[in-house]
């Protein structure tokens, strides 16, 4: 069962970061977007360097690389990320933002061919990127009147969320330091929090802590700093040690999959014949990237099959 073990945990990203676009949605109602952002990560940062504190021998990060890997995570994949996205999402339409944001294994791509060439894919694996990125647009559809309409600054920002997440997740993997995912994630929150939060001060957003007490405010922080945070980032670290940072990085062609299927099941979502094809893209485009592991993979169960038939 270990070798399906990758397999499992990208589809739990993959769902645990597709249904946060619903509890972002829910909480940018009640809190301005970086502090929403700051008051997340403050929760899941604590959480974490608790958790850290109690596997981990020395959770402290020690030397130059270690340091410079909180660093990146702090200011990247924290800080730039959530700040950009949060911010954009206000005024961007759900169908332009989910094709942004779904650009980061495109930008992955192009930074990991520059920066880390071992994880860089061959021209068969970018055409199944591609046809990822083609099974988001369709699934998502958006009309031509819907992109005219969206803020040209929101949609900029929403891209520079995609791109500070691809490019921090190659970073990651280029210091090549060896740090307890545990603690990483921890002090990575904790960083990415307090830049956060200078933000939104240096933003001038309004605090108000009796809105942050409605039922809808409290679940959705809730949500997104204990699941898709603590639980999302842990399986994330994990992944991108194994699989590499183009690789993981094409969790978010799935999580508007696992956002359809939710859709469906929860709100009577139906799921029409556009999506049926994108979902058909997707598929075609992770069996072109991972043509060499499906192989082995068919390989291994004939030869499993035909010494049990033995």
């Amino acid at each position: 069962m270990s070798r399906y073990r990758n397999l499992a945990l990208f589809l739990t990203l993959a769902a645990v970061w597709g249904t946060a676009f619903v509890a972002i949605s829910a909480g940018l109602a009640h809190f301005p977007p970086v502090l929403f952002a700051a008051l997340r990560y403050d929760v899941a940062g604590v959480v974490m360097l608790t958790y850290a504190a109690a596997v981990v021998d020395d959770p402290l990060p020690r030397g130059r690389g270690q340091w410079l890997l909180v660093l990146v995570g702090a200011t990247l994949l924290i800080a730039a990320y959530h700040a950009f996205l949060f911010v954009g999402q206000q005024n961007t339409t759900a169908a332009a933002a989910a094709i942004l944001v779904s650009l980061s294994p495109v930008l992955t791509t192009g930074y990991a061919h520059v920066l880390v060439p071992s994880d860089a894919l061959s021209p068969v694996g970018v055409v199944g990127v591609v046809l990822g990125l083609l099974g988001v647009v369709v699934i998502a559809r958006p009309t031509p009147s819907d992109l005219l309409a969206t803020d040209v600054v929101a949609t900029l920002l929403v891209f520079l969320a995609a791109a500070s997440f691809a490019l921090g997740s190659v970073l990651t993997r280029r210091i090549g330091a060896t740090m307890p995912i545990e603690s990483m994630e921890a002090w990575s929150m904790l960083g990415g929090a307090a830049l956060l939060h200078a933000a939104s001060v240096g933003l001038g957003e309004p605090i108000d802590p009796a809105v942050w007490t409605h039922p809808t405010a409290l679940g959705a922080l809730v949500y997104l700093a204990l699941v898709s945070s603590a639980l999302g980032f842990l399986i994330y670290f994990d992944l991108l040690e194994r699989l590499g940072a183009v690789e993981i990085n094409m969790v978010s062609y799935v999580a508007p999959v696992f956002a359809a299927v939710f859709g469906w099941l929860l709100l009577d979502e139906v799921i029409d014949a556009p999506t049926v094809l994108g979902f058909g893209l997707i598929v075609a485009g992770f069996v072109l990237v991972k043509r060499r592991a499906l192989r082995d993979e068919v390989g291994y169960l004939r030869r499993a099959y035909s010494e049990s038939g033995d």
